[in-house]
């Protein structure tokens, strides 16, 4: 090759893809391999949150493929359908309606839950979920503010937990478990708990007596504190117990007494089934198009799956699990008539509301609020724990404007928010 006459830029744009090698395979080399169970979660996660599926709404031809992926996964590890009386065993049709205080708000949607089940030796029936839908395109769930419709993918929300789901079916099918296992991919999550509330009600007399149920919603953002939420702890009394006995992971776990909460364990719970639901936290992705395949962490995911199979092993073997009610922690939760538009972080255990995100153009935005702020005092109230907080906004009106404490690298400083 000749490069006599060859401009400087182009020995300039060598060097720098040289370079840039370089600094890539250096990275590469720093940045710890994944486990072979955990490259089968990226690869799930990665093809349940890619464009193809086009968010994987309830009813939509994106939420058909995304179905349609998950029974070729459970047919490819052995795990057969679980509804024997249809044409499509592992597919389970639903049929509901948007409403809004009980007016409806459009026309009637036809959604599909997938079920798989392996069939055990014991008496009882182990329930696994996940949601696999998520919001489309945007639409009246979604915390996007961007001028034009976006795909919003919901990597963490939940393609991470339907990830989990696949994991523990082959975990389970290779060493298999005293109960019935029977894994459930719910739809129609995000518009109201609707695949699991037709699931509840429909299906549960299908199988052998219940035994408890696990959930996964949102499991793949494991952060640097390892901190774990773990909702529908009272719902039997030997939950506090297995948890604490399977934690050799080091997981900070945050729990939860109720059995009542905004995900499909609900539905189980109000049938009088002890449930546990594993939660990573909340971030700024949540709800919008940045909830992608690449901001997973796939070695804590793994770490999750690894813990909720530990769990899972440890109560199949203890036959029947007390059920336990819970008090439903919205009975207590203030009706607010505005918002801060941030995101909290649920995890955080010390007093105050930490902020883990900020919604452009809203109130806490507008009065330089940002990420990692932890509100203290609003107005006349103390704030201490998240119940303060929702206490707090239950008192304030449109045009208000009042004076927040926050505190910012460890000093106080007070701000004037006006709420719209």
């Amino acid at each position: 090759m000749k490069f006599q006459n060859t401009p400087f830029r182009f020995y300039l744009a060598l060097l720098t893809l040289a370079m840039s090698a370089l600094t890539w395979q250096a990275h590469a080399q720093d940045a710890p391999k994944l486990s072979k169970e955990a490259l089968q979660l990226q690869t799930d996660v990665k093809t349940l949150a890619d464009d193809a599926m086009e968010g994987r709404k309830v009813g939509t031809k994106g939420e058909k493929k995304a179905s349609e992926y998950l029974v070729k996964r459970f047919k490819s590890m052995g795990v057969d359908g679980a509804i024997s009386d249809s044409k499509t065993p592992y597919y389970d049709s639903f049929e509901a309606q948007p409403s809004v205080h009980g007016t409806p708000t459009g026309p009637k949607i036809t959604g599909r839950n997938v079920v798989a089940v392996l069939p055990g030796q014991g008496e009882g029936t182990i329930y696994i979920g996940a949601h696999y839908d998520h919001w489309g395109w945007g639409g009246e769930g979604s915390l996007y503010r961007g001028a034009d419709s976006a795909i919003h993918n919901g990597a963490d929300d939940n393609a991470s937990g339907v990830a989990a789901v696949l994991e523990l079916a082959r975990r389970f099918h290779d060493s298999p478990l005293q109960n019935t296992v029977v894994f459930i991919a719910f739809s129609g999550e995000e518009m109201g708990l609707w695949g699991s509330n037709a699931f509840a009600k429909e299906h549960l007399g299908a199988f052998p007596a219940p035994r408890f149920m696990i959930n996964m919603d949102m499991v793949g953002r494991l952060n640097a504190e390892r901190q774990l939420a773990v909702y529908g702890t009272g719902t039997s009394p030997l939950w506090d117990g297995l948890l604490d006995e399977q934690n050799e992971f080091g997981f900070a776990l945050k729990r939860e007494v109720s059995g009542v909460g905004p995900s499909d364990h609900t539905s189980f719970y109000l049938a009088d089934i002890p449930v546990l639901h594993f939660f990573t936290g909340q971030h700024e992705d949540y709800h919008r198009p940045s909830d992608d395949w690449d901001k997973i962490n796939y070695a804590g995911l793994a770490d999750v799956v690894d813990y909720i199979e530990g769990i899972v092993r440890s109560a199949d073997a203890l036959g029947e699990l007390p059920f336990s009610k819970t008090k439903d922690q919205s009975d207590d939760t203030p009706r607010f008539k505005v918002t801060l538009g941030v995101v909290p972080d649920y995890l955080y255990s010390d007093p105050g509301m930490r902020i883990d995100g900020v919604s452009e153009g809203r109130p806490a935005a507008k009065a330089g609020l940002a990420k990692g702020d932890v509100v203290t005092q609003m107005g006349d109230q103390a704030i201490t724990s998240m119940m303060d907080y929702m206490k707090a906004l239950s008192t304030f009106t449109k045009g208000q404007t009042v004076p927040v404490t926050v505190l910012r690298n460890g000093n106080a400083t007070v701000v004037q928010v006006t709420f719209d």
